[in-house]
């Protein structure tokens, strides 16, 4: 290899490790900006929950049962993107794809039973425009599926570029998936309030 492209190969190396504390610094600083987001939404769900209109309350239309099944998969998930995290670590990137394989299966079914969730309500006649409880219901649960579907296209996009684009696990990619790995599980705290909040006081 000759002195330049020496040169040259170690300022990109150099370029890469240089821009990964700020994409992580700038990462944190977004999720910062989704807990203001998400705050206000739950704010706004507080002070609607009770505004029914004549139409249903959450004990009419809430199956624990069913958002139990929910929350199980969106939080297994978040254990499989850890155990993808640590083969990660290790270099081992078929480990780390079929664990990211078992997490999109996983949060892809979440994303499944909510919109089936919702389509069932719409069925019903009990859509977001029916009363202030629906409305705040409908965007604050939709705004978190919305997320997790991000989540899953992100997810998705990492597989197939160290996959078939065979860019592997460099310094680059190791970011990535732990950016996303701080996205996921940041959605899964969300979520556990969501479900407290929302369903199991909306049940009461």
């Amino acid at each position: 290899m000759s002195p330049d492209s020496l040169v040259a190969h170690h300022g990109e190396f150099a370029e890469d490790h240089s821009h990964e504390p700020n994409n992580v610094f700038g990462f944190w600083l977004y999720l910062m900006t989704d807990c203001i987001l998400f705050a206000t939404l739950f704010a706004a769900f507080a002070v609607s929950r009770h505004q029914y209109a004549g139409d249903v309350s959450g004990r009419d239309i809430f199956s624990l049962r069913y958002v139990g099944v929910e929350t199980a998969l969106l939080l297994i998930s978040s254990s499989t993107y850890g155990f993808a995290m640590i083969n990660a670590y290790q270099h081992k990137l078929p480990a780390v794809v079929a664990w990211l394989c078992v997490t999109f299966l996983l949060g892809a079914g979440f994303v499944g039973m909510e919109v089936n969730e919702f389509h069932h309500l719409v069925a019903e006649g009990h859509g977001p425009d029916h009363s202030a409880f629906l409305s705040a219901f409908f965007t604050l649960v939709g705004t978190h599926g919305l997320h997790v579907t991000c989540g899953l296209i992100w997810m998705l996009t990492l597989i197939v570029q160290m996959t078939v684009m065979k860019k592997g696990l460099s310094t680059v990619y190791l970011n990535r998936l732990m950016c996303l790995s701080l996205f996921w599980h940041f959605l899964d705290i969300v979520w556990i309030c969501v479900f407290t909040l929302v369903y199991l006081m909306g049940v009461q």
